[in-house]
Parts: C-alpha cells; structure tokens; sequence
C-alpha cells in the first residue's frame, strides 16, 4: 500500500520528473545522443540525463546548486537506482493497472484541491503532456510497489513495540486526542466598571443559549466576536490536548463533540468554545451499522437486464414475507456473505461504497431497501441493528502501527537502495 506521505510529495515531483524518460524512437533521432550508462538489461540515454538536470536546474531557480559535474553525477545516480527497481518489477511481474493509475490520479488531485480537470489543465500549463503524465506517475508507483514489496513486507511491528511507543513521552504525545474549537470573545476593557462586565457577560449568556438552541457558530462568532479569528467563524483549528490554552484546558476535555461552554472570564472579556470535532485519544466512539444484502451481478449467462429482472424479484418476496437469509444463500453473487444469509456483520460509515452507504443510511432499522445499482451490481439490503462502539484504543494502536512502521521504512529503504545499487552490473560509457 502506497503511504498517504509519498502521495503527497507525487504532485509536487510530477513537474520536476515528468520529462525525464524520453521515448527511445526519439533518442534515436538525435544524431548527438549517446548511452550513459548501461544498468544490468537496460541503458540510461545522455538525453535522458540532460533532460533531467535541465528540469532540476528549471525547478531550483533560487537555490544553490553544486558544480555541473556534480549535479551530473547526482541525477545519473538516481536514474540508476530508479532502472534497478523498475527492471525488479518487471521480473516480479508488478503491474499497474489503468484504473489504478486512474485512481492514484485523482487522489493526487484530490489531495491538492483540483478536480481532474482541473490537474490537467496545470501539467499543460507547466508544458507537461497529460500522457506523460500518467506515464510518470505509473513509474513512480511502480517503484513505490517494489519498495513496499522487499524492504515494507519484511518490517514486523509486535504487540511489544506498539506498548513501548504507545506509554513513551512522543508516542502519548503522537496519540493525543485533538480537538477542533471555535471560539467568541466578547470583550471588556481593561478597566472595566461592574455594569460593562455585567453587560458583557449577559450578553455571552445570551450567545450561549441560542448557540445551544441551534444557531450556528461561525455567524454568531462572526456578528458578534472580538476575537482575532472572529471572521474566520471563529475557527482556531486543530489543538493536541497538551497545545490546549492554559484559560481552556480543564473545560475543553469534558465537552462533547458540538458542545459549547459556559462563559468563561478571564482578563480580556467572556470567551465562549465550541467543541466542533475530535479525534484520536483514548475514546472514539464510531457509529456501526449491522446490515445485510443480496448481490446480483451480471454473468456470462445472464445480462444486464436480466440482472436488474432478477434483484427485482427478490425485492418483492422479501416484501410478501420471504426469508432474506434464505433468499441470500441461494441467490447472492458475493461469496463473502451468502453462507451468513447476506450478514454484513457490523460496518462503520465511510466502510463501504457511496451508493451502498448511501442507501443504507435511509434504510430504517428492520426495513429492506429498493434496488439499488453500485459499480459490484444490484443490491437490496436490510439494517439488522445501530449501535456507538467506543473504537479509541483500536484507532490508537494502528496509528501507533503506522507510526513505528513508517519510522522503520524510511530507516531500511537508504540501507536497501545502497544495497541494490551495489549488486547491479552498472557501466558508465561516457564522461560527464
């Protein structure tokens, strides 16, 4: 699995990396381009390594560069080591498909705040085929699929490692539960007579009681706060618990998610918080839904419209008051399901796809859903139950996990490249 970290550096190095593979027919019609290098079954082009220092000359304007024939040196190095790791996978048989390169595009684009479009339309403003493009990217999760593969694969995390982090000083500050606040001050001077306190904290009450009838926090904060992030909707972002300010740190932890404080004096006036998430810490209650489903999928000897026939069917004899269980045993395409009747045992939101949970969420506790299509097939569903599961020291130790194996990856991965490097029958044909 690709780290959440590499794919946000992707958007940032597609423009420094894009051109650096030039098509061989294209080498060849350069009557100046030569081998720089040959790397066990494949050869590095001199244009290839122009093109790549160019690009790194035309992405560090501003910075200090070292001597030509260093840099030379630098990016051949790194053009070595990228053949290495792409000729493994090919004897590996690692393959990226095109709807997973679809996929790793638009998360990347996602990720930056563009639609698909839109990340188009900036690679042919930098003067980046959208070909290339994908191209590039394929290449990069490749490599990213071959590290996960012989260094990732090989890092065990034991139940041991995961207590040591989590009862050390930075694995308790790591796993901290954060809040988000919004905030309103209503402010008093400095020397303030007892009616302009008494006003403003009349007024702070009176702010408090409708917040808490269901008015909303960012106009309230910015109609009425003096606070520095007042027209902001008085938003102060993500806090640690140990980042909380000194005025807030013992009535912020007792709040609910969405709840809002009393009144709270201090010097500069009436401060008024809101709690308006949390996450991480040592309690996480997560919303789970108990539902089951039959799927019917088109096969070789039933179509499309057949398929949707069929789902059709089942719908209304579990409406004349046929067994769902049965119905799914004998009828549903998936087989993780259909020997449990279409249990889908219990499911936290954002689990499933968005028509299924779509769907799922308006279906009522005992009621079977319409048919409904999602990219698998058709489905009916039934929810068999609700309930609040307190998820916070499962959530605590798989970030502790990904904490500790993320450390030890980016330890073992120089170590392994260096290693790589060393095995390869690498030439250099020409001076640089």
């Amino acid at each position: 699995m690709i780290t959440k970290s590499l794919q946000r550096h992707w958007f940032r190095a597609v423009f420094t990396s894009l051109l650096f593979t030039v098509p061989f027919a294209q080498a060849q019609l350069q009557s100046i381009d030569r081998i720089s290098a040959v790397v066990d079954d494949d050869i590095i082009m001199q244009s290839e390594l122009d093109e790549r220092v160019d690009v790194v000359k035309n992405q560090s304007k501003g910075m200090r560069l070292p001597p030509e024939d260093v840099l030379k040196q630098q990016v051949l190095e790194r053009l070595i080591v990228e053949s290495i790791q792409l000729q493994m996978a090919e004897r590996s048989g690692i393959r990226i498909s095109d709807q997973q390169l679809n996929q790793t595009i638009e998360t990347i684009a996602k990720q930056n705040g563009m639609s698909l479009r839109q990340f188009q339309k900036a690679l042919e403003k930098d003067g980046v085929p959208y070909a290339q493009a994908r191209e590039q990217i394929r290449r990069e999760r490749v490599i990213s699929e071959v590290q996960r593969y012989r260094v990732g694969s090989k890092i065990q995390i034991s139940e041991q490692d995961i207590d040591g982090f989590l009862n050390s000083a930075r694995g308790q500050s790591a796993t901290q539960e954060e809040y988000r606040l919004g905030h309103i001050l209503i402010q008093v001077p400095s020397q303030a007579s007892k009616t302009q306190l008494k006003n403003a904290q009349d007024k702070a009450k009176k702010l408090v009681k409708e917040l808490r009838n269901g008015g909303d926090f960012a106009q309230t904060a910015i109609a009425n706060s003096e606070g520095r992030n007042a027209l902001k909707g008085g938003d102060l972002g993500w806090r640690k618990e140990g980042e909380l300010p000194s005025l807030f740190a013992d009535i912020v932890p007792s709040l609910k998610k969405g709840g809002i404080s009393d009144p709270i004096r201090s010097a500069s006036g009436f401060h008024i918080i809101k709690i308006t998430d949390k996450r991480g810490g040592d309690q996480q209650l997560v919303r789970q839904t108990r539902a089951r489903h039959i799927l019917i999928q088109e096969t070789a000897i039933r179509n499309a419209k057949q398929s949707e026939k069929l789902i059709n069917d089942l719908y209304q004899r579990v409406q004349k008051g046929e067994d769902f269980a049965k119905l799914a045993k004998e009828f549903s395409d998936d087989p993780g399901s259909k020997v449990s009747g279409g249990d889908l045992n219990w499911i936290n939101d954002g689990d499933m796809v968005p028509a299924f949970e779509k769907t799922m969420k308006a279906t009522k506790k005992g009621q079977t859903s319409k048919p409904f299509k999602s990219r698998f097939g058709w489905h009916i569903l039934q929810v068999t139950d609700y309930r609040q599961k307190d998820m916070g020291e499962e959530v605590q130790r798989n970030q502790a996990r990904q904490l500790l194996y993320s450390r030890r990856f980016e330890e073992e991965l120089p170590i392994w490249l260096r290693q790589i490097r060393a095995d390869a029958y690498v030439e250099i044909k020409n001076e640089l």
